[in-house]
C-alpha cells in the first residue's frame, strides 16, 4: 500500500467541484469564443492533473457489480482482461453457472496458467431443483475462492454470482466479508450478481448498479444468443 499522505478530504472535494464547474468541454459548453474555450479547457486540465496527483493511495479494491440489468459479469471479465494484459494472474470462481461452458472460458485458454477458472455451480435454482446440493456446491466454491484470496500470487479474484449465492442463503454474508478482508493488501476482489447485500455495499470501495431499461428476452421474445449472453 502506498505511504503517500493524501490531501484532506475537503481539499479533494474542492478540486472535484472545480472540475465539475469547468465541465468536460466539447459543444456541451456554450462558448462561441474559441480562445475562451481553450483557456477553460486548460484550467480543466490543470485541475484534473491535481486531482490525479493528490490521490496517491494504492490498495486492493473491493468491487461490487450488482443490479437487475445485464453487464455485471461482462464488467468483471473486462477487468480480468485488463489485469491479464498487464501480466497479472487472475482467478475466477463461478458460484451459480456451471452447467454450460461460456465463450469467455474458451477465450481465456490462450492465457494458460495466468488465469484460473472454476465453474462450480450446476445452474439456476429452477434447473437444479435441489437446494441442499446447491448449498454444498456454493460452499465448495467459497472454499476454492479462499485459496485464491489468501494468495498474493493473484492480483484479481472474481467471485461471479456470489451475491446470488448469499441472497439464496447458501453462504453467510458475514463469512464472505471476513474472507475478503483477509486477502493481501494489493489483491482486488470483484463480487457480481443482483441483489448485493447492504453489508457488502457498505464495505466495498466501488459499487456499480446496472439498471435494466430494455431487454430483448422480455420485450421481444429473443433468446439468449452466442457471443452476447454466453
Amino acid at each position: 500500500m502506498s505511504t503517500k499522505v493524501p490531501k484532506s478530504k475537503e481539499s479533494l472535494q474542492n478540486l472535484d467541484k472545480e472540475s465539475e464547474r469547468l465541465g468536460i468541454g466539447g459543444f456541451s459548453n456554450n462558448h462561441s469564443n474559441e480562445d475562451k474555450y481553450k483557456r477553460r479547457m486548460q484550467q480543466r486540465k490543470e485541475v484534473q492533473s491535481k486531482r490525479v496527483s493528490e490521490r496517491g493511495i494504492e490498495k486492493g479494491l473491493k468491487i461490487v457489480f450488482t443490479g437487475q440489468g445485464k453487464g455485471k459479469n461482462t464488467a468483471a471479465l473486462g477487468m480480468a482482461i485488463r489485469a491479464l494484459g498487464h501480466g497479472e494472474n487472475v482467478a475466477i470462481v463461478q458460484f451459480i453457472k456451471g452447467g454450460w461452458e461460456p465463450g469467455e472460458s474458451k477465450a481465456f485458454e490462450i492465457y494458460g496458467e495466468q488465469i484460473k477458472w472454476h465453474a462450480l455451480g450446476e445452474g439456476f435454482t429452477w434447473e437444479t431443483q435441489d437446494r441442499q446440493r446447491d448449498k454444498e456446491l456454493a460452499n465448495l466454491a467459497w472454499k476454492k475462492s479462499l485459496e485464491y484470496l489468501s494468495s498474493s500470487k493473484y492480483k484479481l479474484v472474481i467471485l461471479d454470482e456470489i451475491n446470488i449465492a448469499i441472497k439464496l442463503g447458501y453462504l453467510s454474508v458475514k463469512e464472505v466479508i471476513q474472507g475478503i478482508r483477509g486477502r493481501p493488501n494489493l489483491t482486488h476482489v470483484v463480487l457480481t450478481g443482483r441483489g448485493a447485500k447492504n453489508e457488502l455495499i457498505e464495505i466495498a470501495d466501488l459499487v456499480t448498479e446496472m439498471n435494466l431499461i430494455k431487454h430483448p428476452f422480455k420485450e421481444q421474445g429473443i433468446k439468449a444468443q452466442k457471443g452476447v449472453e454466453f
